[in-house]
């Protein structure tokens, strides 16, 4: 029987083009050859069905973006608590594949030192240095004498060199997501780290030996929360702990997906983070070196029923082009993603029913995603990487899998509908997918996706949309403001008044880190319209010569970093 949308089209004796959004796994041809190693063991630790993550950044400055993989290490059965595990084995290193074009890319993990110590989970990427190249934060599950965060200076793309202790970063505990933000607009990247709960090998819940089913991974219910970690950058290349400053250490949660906007419009960028079976936090930048927890007050804490959910991966972003920053968090099976449209004054409302997002997901256990235009129209599609904690559930839950296939929807306005059937082969695949990036990997403005995938190969999807649809691409090029410019706002405004907006961030998701470019599709027309970019400093660039079909690299200051 032919699909519902090509009916339609041939009823209506319409011409049917291209299926508008459309993905193929091209990993075959990439030569990237990494394999998730979570080393499994009969007590099903914890930690072994949490990661693992994925970043994009252009390591060596070719101008191409590179692919860095985190992986797990050797635990033992059973496993002593205190001692880190086993990660000389290559097969558990982390693996950075850089891009020589055409969709070819050459594993460099030894040249560029970057193998990693412990049990990894999440990456982060930024410039926190200000000198024009790609840093690297890699989390951990912390474990004796090795710390839950190593950090990478990027040596003007030769190599990576670990400058963890001496840039003043120690956490300890189990790290998960992590991202780079501009807490202060002071010109230089501060860090927040999030943990996930107070872990140890040696507490043994035995969960589901009562069962016939026998062991299962332990609900996060039975371990206490933990609080989260900001790093202050100093601006010399060291970072000071300003957790317990800044109120962040006052709030103990169980955190997984962290996410950057200004969703109160004050200039400062506010802080939202996924909890797994835990309310939510909304941190607001107060913009004196301290944040207010608001989840409660701004609707955004539990579900429509005032409950707590799994959250997991998260994006903090304008979806409905309003100007302000609305909120998507991913969630496990029979909860439903939660949905919150930013209402202004502070308040979001849950919006998972009413957009049809909730009955397409409850089934779908969530982790990475992302918020892109893959067709160029104008309009943007929401992606969803999915598969279950439980590599047993459907032994107790037969109508629930561990395997699931991704997820997309199309974006109108505030309603979103399901076009993954159309989107390729690639979305009627099961997979255990964890960290999830978006980005422009062969340059053409269509951006595609990198999906790591628990105990397998990852999947590369190109994005081969058709129709012929205009874009333009903006990278920027902080002075007084960082130098990637993150948390900077920037507007695409129509000849008839239409405006997409977007902020510049590398994070979202889940333990990952993303093209920090942004996209604007214009479809069929070429009348750009104005850009517009507010800088986190305060500045304001208006452009009207923008060139459509490339990336416009924009200075805050023309010809300000050439000393760098």
């Amino acid at each position: 029987m032919l699909p519902v949308r090509i009916m339609a089209c041939l009823l209506a004796l319409a011409t049917c083009t291209a299926v508008a959004q459309r993905f193929e796994d091209v990993l075959a041809r990439t030569g990237i050859d990494f394999v998730h190693a979570p080393s499994k063991t009969p007590r099903k630790y914890l930690p072994e069905t949490m990661g693992g993550g994925v970043a994009l950044l252009d390591a060596d400055l070719d101008g191409r973006l590179d692919v860095f993989f985190v992986n797990g290490a050797g635990l033992s059965f059973p496993h002593a608590e205190g001692v880190e595990p086993d990660k000389s084995d290559p097969k558990y290193w982390n693996r950075l594949y850089i891009s020589r074009g055409d969709w070819r890319f050459e594993d460099v993990t030894e040249t560029y030192a970057l193998q990693g110590r412990g049990y990894g989970t999440g990456a982060a990427v930024g410039d926190y240095d200000n000198d024009g190249d790609p840093d690297l934060l890699v989390t951990s599950l912390g474990t004796g004498d090795s710390p839950a965060a190593q950090l990478y200076r990027n040596d003007a793309g030769r190599r990576f060199v670990e400058v963890t202790r001496e840039a003043g970063i120690d956490v300890q505990g189990w790290a998960t997501s992590a991202g780079f933000f501009d807490a202060d607009n002071d010109g230089d990247l501060d860090l927040l780290i999030l943990r996930y709960m107070r872990w140890r090998f040696d507490v043994d819940h035995r969960c589901g030996m009562e069962a016939s089913h026998g062991r299962s991974y332990c609900h996060p219910d039975l371990f206490p929360p933990e609080s989260n970690v900001f790093y202050r950058n100093n601006g010399d290349g060291t970072f000071s702990d300003a957790s317990a400053s800044s109120g962040i250490a006052d709030h103990a949660g169980k955190g997984l997906g962290l996410a950057f906007a200004d969703y109160d419009q004050d200039g400062w960028t506010d802080i939202a983070i996924a909890n797994d079976s835990h309310r939510q936090f909304l941190f607001r930048n107060l913009g004196n070196g301290e944040f207010s927890e608001e989840a409660l007050i701004a609707g955004t804490a539990f579900d429509d029923h005032g409950a707590e959910f799994a959250g997991m991966g998260i994006l903090f972003e304008d979806l409905d082009d309003d100007g302000r920053a609305d909120l998507v968090v991913t969630t496990l099976s029979q909860e439903r993603y939660a949905l919150f449209f930013n209402a202004g004054g502070g308040l979001f409302d849950y919006s998972t029913g009413r957009s049809g997002l909730g009955s397409a997901t409850q089934l779908f256990a969530g982790w990475g995603l992302a918020a892109f235009d893959a067709d160029a129209d104008g309009r943007r599609e929401i992606f969803f990487a999915n598969g279950h904690v439980m590599d047993n559930i459907e032994q107790s839950q037969p109508h629930i899998s561990y395997l699931q296939p991704p997820l997309l929807f199309r974006l109108d306005g505030r309603a979103l509908t399901d076009a993954s059937d159309s989107a390729g082969a690639l979305f009627s695949t099961a997979w255990a997918s964890r960290g999830a990036a978006v980005g422009d990997l062969d340059d053409n403005g269509l951006p595609d996706l990198v999906v790591s995938n628990l105990g397998g190969v990852p999947y590369v999807a190109r994005n081969v949309s058709g129709g012929g649809n205009g874009w333009i691409g903006v990278r920027l090029e902080g002075c007084a403001s960082n130098r990637d410019g993150l948390g900077a706002g920037v507007v695409l405004e129509a000849e008839d008044g239409r405006a997409q907006r977007r902020t510049v961030t590398r994070s979202g998701s889940y333990l990952a880190a993303r093209d920090p470019r942004v996209f604007f599709g214009t479809g069929p027309r070429q009348a750009l319209g104005s850009l517009t970019v507010t800088w986190p400093s305060g500045a304001v660039s208006t452009f009207e010569d923008v060139r459509a079909n490339e990336v416009n690299v924009i200075q805050e200051t023309p010809g300000c970093n050439l000393d760098l």
